[in-house]
């Protein structure tokens, strides 16, 4: 080879090893470098961490859970009844994608069950069947039945506690108990869907048997919550619930700023205790269609939220592996707004409330064209070795927060 060849080759090659990955598809993320075993993101995250894409082209992925070394999926499906599926990534989300039951309605919550099962909310009821089944379809039962199906907030959130019971959301109908024609509630009567059965906006707490429970023989064991997305259960047994409070509080009275107002509340849940929806927000004020609300007796949230972050996940960190994160919830922020898109931890006091300011883990998450999209997390679901996935429905992507490798 003559010189001249020999060099241009060399300039060749050093400009592919410094020419940056090529730019993603809408949607999608662009990938460069590695995070402890999958395709690294460009997320900004806390010193130390790293955001690795574990699988794309999901569906609309909302509920994630692992059994041993395989990964599962909820698919809602989008807004259709009959489309939603189960899937299963073996090898902790290495292996191929599998659908391991599919024509669910708009399956959300999912935890892990006795025996190797699997929980999963779905619009109308809770179900439980067996994933290393021959046939799953045929292992699927009903454990509650009844839930509300309708309205804005229809899908089922879920937390199991240690005793082998299940804490189930149930969300609002409404924004903030509008009637069918958007005119606001008349402020003399009980909003009517708090004393429906089930009620809105409340938690269920109900014990799996082998027939199937009904929702509305169930005592709320927790009410005024308008959609508690994101439970989580402490090892006492302690719930906590970050709620999505409601939206357009500016057009009740302009004097509010729907920016500001309302925070989404953070609670550690007391067992027949009322939080306040609709008739109050925040710590204790009145809704302005309820001025005359006796709020002092609602129970007021532990600690408020950015307002409109919409925390849809939440779980409890148990591992060491994250940095000064031991022992503190993890919350994803779905919200569209600047405070959303963005991975949080919270700390927590003694008696497991919520305290202090939150910091973020994952951030950055705005829409950046060919690069990545903007940040979509609803469920969260913490794996043996620390590592944390993090599920994301309007970008049906399944990505990982890990420790950056160590180098050799």
């Amino acid at each position: 080879m003559k010189p001249f060849a020999r060099v241009s080759f060399a300039l060749l090659a050093l400009a592919a090893a410094a020419a940056p990955a090529a730019a993603a598809p809408p949607g999608q993320y662009r990938t460069e470098g590695d995070c402890a075993g999958f395709p690294r993101v460009n997320l900004k995250t806390a010193p130390g961490l790293c955001v690795g894409l574990v699988a794309s082209h999901l569906g609309f992925a909302r509920g994630v859970a692992a059994i041993g070394d395989a990964v599962y999926v909820a698919d809602m499906g989008g807004w259709h009844s009959g489309k939603g599926r189960i899937l299963r990534l073996a090898e902790g989300g290495h292996g191929k994608l599998e659908v391991v039951l599919g024509g669910l309605n708009q399956p959300n919550g999912m935890v892990p069950g006795p025996d190797g099962s699997l929980y999963v909310g779905e619009s109308g009821r809770v179900i439980r069947f067996d994933p290393a089944a021959a046939s799953p379809r045929q292992s699927v039962r009903v454990v509650l039945d009844g839930l509300p199906d309708s309205g804005r907030h229809p899908l089922a959130a879920m937390a199991a506690a240690p005793d082998g019971s299940l804490y189930v959301n149930v969300g609002s109908a409404s924004d903030h108990c509008e009637q069918a024609a958007g005119t606001a509630p008349d402020p003399t009567q009980p909003c009517p869907e708090t004393v429906a059965a089930p009620p809105r906006g409340v938690i269920l707490h109900f014990t799996p048997g082998t027939a199937p429970v009904e929702a509305g023989s169930l005592k709320p064991y927790a009410s005024g919550l308008r959609n508690s997305m994101a439970l989580a259960v402490l090892p006492s047994g302690a719930l906590l619930s970050a709620a999505n409070a409601r939206d357009y509080i500016n057009r009740a009275d302009p004097s509010l700023s729907d920016e500001e107002l309302p925070h989404e509340p953070l609670s550690l849940i007391e067992a027949g205790a009322d939080y306040g929806w609709p008739y109050c927000y925040d710590r204790q004020r009145a809704s302005p269609e309820y001025p005359k609300a006796d709020c002092a007796r609602r129970r007021a949230p532990d600690l408020l939220l950015p307002p409109h972050a919409a925390p849809l996940g939440m779980i409890l960190y148990r591992g060491g592996v994250l940095p000064g994160e031991d022992g503190r919830l993890l919350l994803g922020y779905h919200g569209y707004r600047a405070q959303g898109h963005r991975i949080v931890s919270v700390g927590l006091d003694g008696q497991g409330r919520p305290v202090g300011a939150p910091r973020e883990l994952v951030w950055g998450w705005d829409y950046a064209e060919g690069d990545h999209p903007m940040g979509c997390p609803v469920g969260l679901w913490q794996l043996a070795d620390g590592s944390v996935l993090i599920s994301e429905d309007h970008n049906g992507s399944l990505l990982r927060l890990a420790p950056v490798p160590k180098q050799p």
